[in-house]
């Protein structure tokens, strides 16, 4: 019988009653018991809860399988009894958050805007389930009761509790762990947290992934991610994602599932999120990189298992290979999977026949050899013997020979090859961090510096000024002086100036007035003479006006006679005409009377009987006369 309860192995069978029963389910209990026991290599078979008793009182009946049947019956009695005590306790809230055990650190109280996150996962889990579990791992009981002493208070923050776990229970454990021994318990402790902490962080909208999957994811996040401080409070942690690293995961995943992967579409995300938190980076890989519908579940399991097996089992490649034989010297193809610390060899890719395992460390060395047809041979050359391999062509002979010198270099440690590259991604980041920040000193040393000497150089400055403005204010004064001098000595010169212009002004003036005297005199002169003119012009013109009524009455007498005469010329012109006619009837008349006188004689007689006497000639004298005066007034008139 024990305190706990009562105890009865019958077979591996085991029924156990204890009291008071869980008050947050028996799925809770179930778990616990089924994880613990699987980590002392006990399979459970079935678990048969029965409440019929007593609400308060669970009866349970446990069917147990050891895989090694080393265990003794007193040693199987210690253990479900140590289990049955540790979850018979009850389970309640507290302020830690317990998943930085699976490889991250974080604390902090629950906040609702962080639903989903690493640090409100596991809001619900008492420490002391958590350190039992932890120490059940690692052989050791009852180091949960050491909280109830550990602090006065009822809750531990996540500092406290991960000191306890560091100076209590991971304490037992030696200075240095190889590298399977210390992926082993990591992987251990990650099982156990993340089925403490499993509901919260799979909680989601719409799930792509498979519980598993987000596992896997889950454990690659805490292997990359940062414990950092959270901006609204500085005792409280959070855990967060670089998106560089990030960026990282979601490349190998496209880069598994076939797709193409676009880095600028990825710096745009990363800069607009920052920081990715659990959710967001899960969230992100299914909405953006696996929401496709045509992508099968299957292609997305092996993608992830493809991203566990590179981050977490830090595998560096893997493949088939031929070997050649230990006693029948035959090459035949196995699949190999090359980690740090070994190459591992199985029949076939499903790797669950393991035929060999070779360990690599830093003494190890790889040599290509001479290809002798289609296989591409090469060897693996450890301290205790010597292997051949071979591939089926040349470039993938290189890619082993790269992967196998890789493994052998970073093999020592008790680090895997993927935390050593986050470190050293780490280490760079901070070394750049560093460098900024040395860069950003510098310049703020600059800057002051700079303002020293701006302030330096301004109050010279100012002084400079100020000695210049006196300067400028003696010079003002010197030239103020010199320009009154100036003027001074000008209003003198000015003054002998203007005396020696009003001497000579007076002396013009006086010229000028003897010039208008003399002009006046003559002007005088000019005038009396004019006035003699002017008489003389005006006697000329009376005189000039005379003529010219007396040739105008000429004029008149003329025209007057030349009517008169042009009268008499059109009266004799006339009588003329009469005269030539009255001639030629009496012509015509002789030559009528007469017909024999036709000659020219007789004519000429006829034409003599004209009187001719001296008026006739006197008319003609006349008409000459008039006709030469009627010219001389046409000729005046023009």
């Amino acid at each position: 019988m024990s305190k706990y309860g009562f105890l009865a192995v019958q077979q591996f069978r085991v029924t156990y009653l204890y009291k008071p029963a869980p008050r947050k389910g028996q799925s809770i209990v179930g778990k616990v018991i089924c994880q613990i026991f699987k980590a002392k290599g006990l399979r459970v078979i079935s678990i048969v809860y029965n409440t019929e008793l007593c609400e308060r009182v669970l009866n349970a009946t446990i069917e147990l399988e050891p895989e090694n049947h080393w265990f003794s019956e007193g040693t199987l009695v210690k253990w479900i009894e140590w289990t049955m005590a540790v979850t018979s306790r009850r389970i309640c809230t507290s302020r830690a958050c317990w998943p930085a055990l699976c490889g991250q650190r974080q604390t902090g109280r629950h906040r609702a805007a962080e639903r989903g996150s690493m640090l409100a996962a596991a809001l619900g889990k008492h420490e002391e389930v958590l350190t039992a579990n932890i120490g059940t791992l690692l052989d050791l009981y009852g180091v949960e009761k050491g909280l109830d002493h550990y602090r006065s208070s009822q809750e531990l923050t996540f500092d406290e509790f991960r000191y306890y776990l560091q100076h209590e229970v991971f304490s037992s454990l030696p200075k240095t762990l190889n590298l399977p021994v210390a992926r082993e318990y990591e992987k251990k402790i990650s099982e156990v947290c993340w089925l403490v902490c499993r509901k919260s962080l799979l909680s989601r909208d719409k799930p792509i992934f498979s519980d598993d999957s987000v596992f896997k994811l889950f454990r690659i996040f805490c292997l990359l991610a940062d414990l950092v401080q959270d901006a609204d409070d500085t005792n409280h942690y959070v855990v967060v994602l670089q998106p560089s690293e990030a960026g990282l995961v979601a490349e190998q995943l496209v880069h598994c599932l076939g797709l193409r992967w676009d880095a600028a579409d990825w710096e745009a995300l990363g800069s607009s999120i920052g920081h990715f938190r659990w959710a967001a980076f899960l969230a992100v890989l299914e909405a953006k990189y696996c929401g496709d519908q045509q992508l099968h579940i299957e292609a997305l399991m092996e993608a992830v298992d493809e991203l566990y097996d590179v981050f977490i089992e830090d595998i560096i490649k893997k493949g088939y290979l031929f070997k050649r034989g230990y006693l029948l010297p035959t090459m035949r193809e196995y699949w190999c999977v090359l980690q740090p610390c070994a190459l591992t060899y199985y029949k076939s890719s499903s790797q669950k026949e393991q035929c060999g395992r070779i360990p690599i460390d830093e003494y190890c060395s790889v040599e290509a050899m001479p290809g002798d047809g289609k296989i591409q041979r090469f060897q693996v050359i450890t301290p205790e013997r010597t292997f051949e391999f071979g591939t089926q062509d040349h470039k993938s002979r290189l890619q082993w020979l790269s992967g196998l010198r890789q493994a052998a270099a970073v093999s020592g440690g008790a680090e895997g090859y993927q935390r050593r590259a986050r470190a050293g991604r780490r280490g760079a980041g901070a070394r750049r961090e560093q460098e900024v920040r040395d860069a950003r000193a510098r310049l703020q040393l600059e800057v002051r510096a700079r303002l020293a000497a701006e302030a330096q150089a301004q109050e010279l400055a100012e002084l400079a000024q100020q000695d210049n403005k006196k300067l400028e204010e003696l010079k003002s004064a010197q030239t103020e002086l010199e320009r009154l001098l100036q003027e001074e000595t000008q209003a003198k010169r000015d003054e002998e100036i203007v005396r020696a212009l009003q001497a000579r002004v007076l002396a013009e003036e006086w010229e000028r007035r003897e010039e208008l005297e003399r002009l006046q005199e003559e002007q005088n002169k000019m005038l009396e003479e004019e006035r003699l003119k002017r008489k003389q012009f005006e006697m000329l013109q009376a005189e000039k006006e005379s003529q010219f009524r007396e040739a105008e009455r000429r004029l008149r007498e003329l025209e007057e006679e030349k009517q008169r005469l042009d009268a008499e010329l059109r009266a004799a012109q006339e009588k003329i005409s009469q005269t030539e006619h009255n001639a030629h009837a009496l012509h015509v008349q002789l030559r009528e009377m007469n017909p024999n006188l036709r000659n020219g004689e007789r004519a000429r007689r006829a034409i003599s009987f004209v009187p001719t006497s001296k008026s006739s000639s006197d008319t003609l004298i006349d008409l000459r006369a008039l006709r030469h005066l009627k010219t001389l007034d046409d000729e005046e008139k023009l």
